[in-house]
């Protein structure tokens, strides 16, 4: 899994899933008010926000800023059936099957102009019809290794044997029509499968999409309260978006979009959280490098070394790699220079062991 994230927007036909991509990429994939309109997944690439860049490139008199960025995939509207072909079904899952963390759009808003697929608005069913297709694939792909591996076992193979009573546990929680999450494995039982990419092990946010009035008080709704117990089972996050708030947004200057959020009483967009919820869950944080030329966010994954990080730079500072010059963010911004840091002694230098820690302004030094 590259820390160049993708998430995967899943959901019903008409739940406002393209809405939602539309707005945060900017990126005009058609929707339409019908099934199927989004038949290749778009992607778009969307900045993170981070406010700390600002400050550091004004400290540093940097040229630019390069923030840290996520992919999202919109993919095809999936169906009930899927996993037999119905619909864009098998090129829909075989999307699902690369992404790193799905985002699944859930309806939570009445409107009798915007069909419903299902014919009511029932956020459960939805959640569930998705989750069963998934298993249903999920279940095929499992099938299959089950059996190559009862081949290995017989020509003696131990390495099977581990790996079979993994996947026959897999198998009944799947056979119930729960996701593989719910499978208790340990971290070397993980391992053994991971190759075979289930989506239902993948790391799940439920995006409850509300209406524009409801987006401020949301757990009035109380179709948010029901999506919200479902993800709690599913150990899932839950980000409440207005779909239709997100598309006025994006057409909007900073400065207008800040004020059409404090109008709502919101303080932050749909998107920032959805963000922010979609680096939690994948245990991703970025660390900084600041100087003339630019200062950049860069994005790794919690416990990565220092030559390792050094490593996303360029290869070089990695095999290169003598150590590294840290201060935090926060000192700096405390001392109010590099200069004044470095006098405080609130620069350290640390070693191949170093642990980074999220906001590290860093400076490697590396011979090749």
């Amino acid at each position: 899994m590259s820390t160049n994230l993708e998430v995967g927007i899943v959901g019903l036909p008409n739940v406002g899933k393209s809405t939602l991509f539309n707005a945060i990429t900017k990126a005009g994939a058609e929707a339409a008010n019908y099934p199927f309109c989004t038949i290749e997944p778009n992607v778009g690439v969307v900045e993170v926000p981070d406010e700390r860049l600002d400050k550091l490139a004004e400290m540093y008199k940097s040229k630019r800023i390069v923030p840290a960025a996520m992919r999202f995939v919109d993919i095809a509207g999936l169906v009930k059936g899927a996993a037999q072909g119905e619909g864009l079904g098998n090129k829909f899952l075989a999307h699902i099957r690369e992404v790193d963390a799905i985002a699944q759009v859930v309806r939570c808003f009445a409107d009798d102009n915007i069909t419903h697929v299902e014919g009511g608005l029932n956020p459960l069913r939805d959640i569930e019809i998705i989750n069963t297709e998934l298993c249903l694939a999920d279940l095929e792909t499992l099938e299959k290794r089950i059996d190559r591996a009862h081949k290995q076992i017989k020509g003696g193979d131990k390495k099977a044997q581990a790996e079979i009573a993994v996947l026959l546990r897999i198998k009944e929680v799947l056979e119930q029509a729960q996701s593989a999450r719910r499978t208790e494995m340990t971290a070397e039982e993980a391992e053994l499968i991971k190759d075979l990419n289930l989506m239902t092990l993948k790391p799940v946010i439920f995006v409850a999409n509300v209406s524009e009035e409801e987006v401020a008080n949301p757990d009035a709704n109380p179709y948010v309260q029901t999506v919200k117990a479902y993800a709690a089972q599913e150990g899932a996050e839950v980000v409440v978006v207005s779909a239709k708030v997100e598309a006025e947004i994006a057409e909007l200057s900073p400065e207008e979009a800040a004020e059409f959020l404090a109008a709502l009483g919101l303080s932050e967009s749909g998107l920032d959280k959805l963000i922010r919820a979609s680096f939690k869950l994948l245990g991703l944080m970025t660390f900084l490098t600041a100087g003339e030329q630019e200062t950049r966010a860069w994005t790794i994954r919690k416990g990565t070394k220092a030559p390792q990080a050094g490593g996303k730079i360029h290869s070089d500072i990695e095999r290169g790699f003598i150590r590294a010059e840290i201060i935090s963010y926060d000192g700096l911004m405390r001392a109010g220079s590099p200069a004044a840091a470095r006098e405080q002694g609130l620069v350290r230098l640390e070693g191949k062991d170093y642990i980074m820690q999220d906001g590290d302004v860093t400076y490697f030094r590396f011979n090749v």
